[in-house]
């Protein structure tokens, strides 16, 4: 429920990709917040205001005069919509309604209540591509953002006219968690946070390897979590299916050499540096070239130290903060703590890995010089925004 008690304002313009906002609607539903329709005359071409009123639970405002199926007490909508709103959401944004808001006009319900409002104000451009490359479209984006409007996307792709490129509406799933992000107290605002996720994986021949069972759930939802403080993030993951989140730079490796090569040609504009990658201290240094065979017996396997990632990191000259963690099967906090101090680094979040790994959910302690903080268990994006929390505050 991460917009719980949030009432938004979602106005809709004309386009194709109207229909993508009635999923929206649900969406931010599905996280807790309320959510007041505003439609104009070109929207209600491609989505009913009836479509709308059902997936919103709320009557549908159409024009400044009221609603379909009601009426503000003072027919006054473009005044009274935005006073309990904590934004207005409006999606899809055509050029035309950019233009309007980049210039101040007020010709229809949404401009008018845009215009007028009290709260902030994101808007999802949706455009043919051609449109949203012109210098007059740039000229009212630059402006916009001047004015402290938030853009979420365009994204770039197919679209509907046929051509491909810049400015079709970002999808529902995306809108939702840039919406989420905005929201989130920014207490890395522009800091760089370099990330390491994921397990990594040592070949034995072609097709065999040494792996771990970490799903890189944990790293992925830090990288989430840095984002929606506000940092500029970077992640370096070994070998994991998840999908990367909105606005971060993602970095494929596979083995601890990669990624330490990775990290080490990244870290020096980093201000902090969270290691959650379950990285293999070893490597086969005899790896076989070709496929090993049953008939051939048991190879031999000879393995030489993978770096040590984050005691390199650690120290280095001017490092960045440095945050450690310690997956145990036993003795968590005793280990958590001879880990902070042979790595020195500034924290260690230490978990059980019999129920952290491939879980959704754990207890995490948080271990520093000053003592050691629990975190009950909770989903893992919970407790990544609360190690950012942790973080900040020892930035400070």
């Amino acid at each position: 429920m991460d917009l719980a008690g949030k009432h938004l304002v979602l106005g809709m313009t004309g386009g194709i990709a109207a229909y993508k906002v009635c999923e929206l609607a649900r969406r931010l539903q599905d996280h807790g917040a309320t959510v007041q329709v505003v439609m104009t005359r070109a929207a209600q071409e491609f989505v009913t205001s009836t479509t709308m009123q059902a997936l919103s639970g709320k009557p549908v405002f159409t024009d400044q005069w009221g609603a379909e199926g009601g009426r503000v007490n003072n027919a006054m909508p473009h005044i009274d919509l935005t006073r309990e709103a904590d934004a207005i959401v409006v999606a899809p944004a055509s050029a035309h309604f950019l233009a309007k808001t980049a210039q101040g006009l007020a010709d229809d319900l949404l401009s008018t209540l845009v215009l007028a409002r009290s709260c902030p104000l994101l808007v999802a451009p949706a455009m043919n591509v051609e449109m949203w490359n012109s210098a007059a479209t740039q000229r009212n984006v630059q402006t916009l953002r001047g004015d402290g409007v938030e853009l979420l996307g365009p994204g770039v792709g197919d679209q509907a006219c046929g051509e491909t490129g810049a400015g079709r509406m970002l999808e529902p799933s995306e809108l939702l968690e840039d919406i989420i992000a905005f929201f989130q107290p920014k207490l890395l605002q522009d800091k760089r946070v370099l990330i390491t996720a994921g397990p990594t994986f040592e070949p034995i021949d072609p097709v065999r390897g040494i792996t771990n069972l970490s799903s890189g759930k944990m790293g992925f939802a830090l990288a989430r979590a840095a984002r929606e403080a506000g940092a500029k993030v970077t992640l370096v993951t070994g070998p994991t299916q998840l999908p990367i989140p909105r606005g971060v730079r993602r970095l494929d490796v596979r083995t601890a050499r990669e990624m330490h090569d990775d990290v080490m040609a990244y870290v020096n504009h980093a201000q902090v540096f969270i290691g959650v990658a379950a990285v293999a201290d070893w490597h086969v240094s005899n790896a076989a070239t070709s496929k090993l065979k049953k008939g051939g017996g048991a190879p031999a396997l000879h393995f030489e130290p993978n770096p040590d990632i984050l005691a390199t990191v650690a120290q280095l000259p001017g490092a960045p903060f440095c945050v450690g963690f310690a997956a145990e099967t036993d003795n968590v906090v005793e280990h958590a703590k001879a880990k902070l101090n042979s790595k020195r680094v500034q924290l260690v979040v230490a978990n059980r890995a019999q129920d952290a790994m491939g879980s959704d959910a754990s207890e995490l302690h948080l271990v520093d010089a000053h003592g050691v903080t629990t975190l009950p268990a909770d989903d893992k994006l919970a407790q990544a925004r609360r190690i950012v929390a942790a973080i900040a505050q020892r930035l400070v």
